[in-house]
């Protein structure tokens, strides 16, 4: 997604990495997160109602799933800062007041945004104006990430900061939830280390080969946690916040 800093990666990943993502060697480390994000994504589009607003939505990765079959949605807005060298957003906003009227949207999508905005709370207050009565927010956020899209990465959220902002932006209810637990953590590191530890070719070659069917075994094995206690690790988050009815 593209940051509010207005940042826009230099290539745009293609699609099959956020819509068909696969323990391969060259691209372990990118495994475990899209496909989290994948799952919790689909399992929220029976819930989407009416026109659907993509929140900085880059090249629109999800476009299919928030529109298509076993989805609630009718319409879909992709919004962003401006033209990409993806693609143009189908509506365009300055980052402080979007150009909807309120309650102009049945339901609001982001994917891996708000990491990347150094004031969340006017967004998260925008998404809320924008929102008809009763309608719904989706969001992921990464947990156990390295530094990216720099330097526009600003924070790393736990659940408790990220329900109490929600919160703090009008909405009513609040679900919050993990994407992955210490097993895919496990997986998610050693991918990581695999893919973008600095070495030289060969080497990474073959460690990622040999590193690929643990990391798929520890995915597999992952125990997502149900609730938040001491010493729970945790990969990343995803989010529901409704606004009143």
């Amino acid at each position: 997604m593209t940051a509010t800093g207005g940042h826009t990666s230099p290539v745009a990943p293609p699609l099959d990495d956020y819509l068909d993502p696969r323990f391969e060697a060259g691209r372990l480390d990118r495994a475990i997160p899209r496909r989290a994000t994948l799952e919790a994504l689909r399992a929220q589009a029976p819930r989407l109602r009416g026109t659907v607003l993509d929140v900085g939505c880059g090249h629109q990765p999800y476009r299919s799933i928030i529109t298509g079959p076993g989805s609630g949605a009718t319409g879909y807005i992709g919004l962003d800062l401006k033209p990409t060298i993806y693609q143009a957003p189908d509506l365009v906003w300055d980052g402080l007041a979007m150009p909807l009227a309120d309650g102009a949207v049945g339901a609001a999508v982001a994917t891996e945004l708000l990491e990347h905005v150094p004031d969340p709370e006017p967004l998260l207050r925008e998404v809320h104006r924008v929102l008809e009565p009763g309608g719904e927010l989706f969001l992921t956020v990464p947990f156990l990430w390295p530094l990216h899209d720099v330097p526009f990465d600003e924070y790393r959220y736990t659940p408790f900061s990220l329900e109490r902002r929600l919160r703090q932006a009008g909405f009513a209810a609040v679900e919050v939830r993990a994407l992955g637990g210490w097993d895919a953590s496990l997986g998610q590191l050693l991918a990581l280390w695999v893919r973008r530890r600095p070495m030289g070719d060969r080497k990474r070659r073959v460690l990622a080969a040999a590193a690929t069917p643990v990391v798929r075994w520890l995915a597999r094995a992952d125990q997502v946690p149900g609730e938040f206690r001491e010493s729970t690790m945790l990969t990343a988050l995803a989010a529901v916040a409704r606004k009143a009815g």
